[in-house]
């Protein structure tokens, strides 16, 4: 398979080196400083591209690869406000985007998770239940959209929860801002940026009786970018919006 990449930090290096281990060709590498290179042949002949870059230059990214009829998969998260609008314009293009919060593998069944043990503990009015995460310093945005997607699976199976709504963020320097406290219908999803950590997201349920919790720990980038790429081989010949509920069918 041909791809292109959009984006060349750590992420991109990252799957570029996977991609050539699973017998993929690089055909394009697009940075900052080559933007016009989305105008070249190389690109326009490339199966796939994938993008990893920053929120504010991700969506004129995606845009940039459905006007030259490549098929995306974006990995940028924190634009999830533009992500409809997107939509619209991939189908006025004919074209394919892949989207997800999180390409992790154990990520994805984690998620399946939440969402099961939300539909158990929706007949245990007992419990309150809250989210935090935590990432390392250089993530921008808050809440992530890993923990925006898990907030969703909880809302949309837990009856007593209709929305959530930013916690505390706890920022590299200790400084606490934000709402510790939220109304009995609102699930807080509270955020701390510190070090290099990959990625943690903690789900706790609690009673007067006992606590449950659910934890990912994420070790490193690896998971990440492995699930980008099987993303890329599963949009490969495909049109329109996918997710990663068709590659793994949970």
């Amino acid at each position: 398979m041909k791809i292109a990449l959009v984006g060349y930090g750590k992420m991109g290096k990252m799957i570029e080196g996977i991609a050539l281990s699973r017998g993929h060709e690089i055909v394009s590498i697009i940075d900052i400083d080559n933007q016009q290179d989305f105008e070249s042949d190389a690109f326009k002949n490339a199966d796939v591209a994938i993008e990893f870059s920053m929120p504010k230059v991700a969506p004129a990214n995606v845009r940039k690869c459905l006007d030259a009829g490549v098929a995306v998969v974006c990995g940028t998260t924190g634009w999830n406000d533009q992500l409809d609008d997107m939509k619209k314009y991939m189908e006025s293009k004919n074209g394919t985007m892949f989207w997800t919060s999180n390409y992790s593998v154990g990520v994805n069944i984690f998620m399946a998770v939440n969402k099961y043990l939300a539909k158990i503990m929706n007949k245990f009015p007992e419990y309150d239940v809250k989210m935090s995460e935590v990432h390392h310093v250089h993530k921008l945005d808050w809440p992530s959209g890993t923990a925006i997607t898990l907030a969703e699976g909880i809302v949309d199976n837990l009856d007593r929860k209709d929305k959530w709504v930013k916690g505390t963020l706890t920022a590299p320097d200790g400084q606490v801002s934000g709402d510790a406290e939220c109304a009995p219908n609102e699930l807080s999803v509270s955020s701390i940026r510190e070090g290099e950590v990959p990625g943690i997201h903690t789900i706790t349920y609690e009673s007067g009786a006992d606590t449950i919790t659910i934890n990912h720990d994420a070790k490193s980038r690896y998971g990440f970018a492995l699930g980008a790429v099987l993303a890329a081989e599963y949009t490969k010949g495909r049109k329109g919006f996918l997710t990663m509920d068709g590659v793994f069918d949970f």
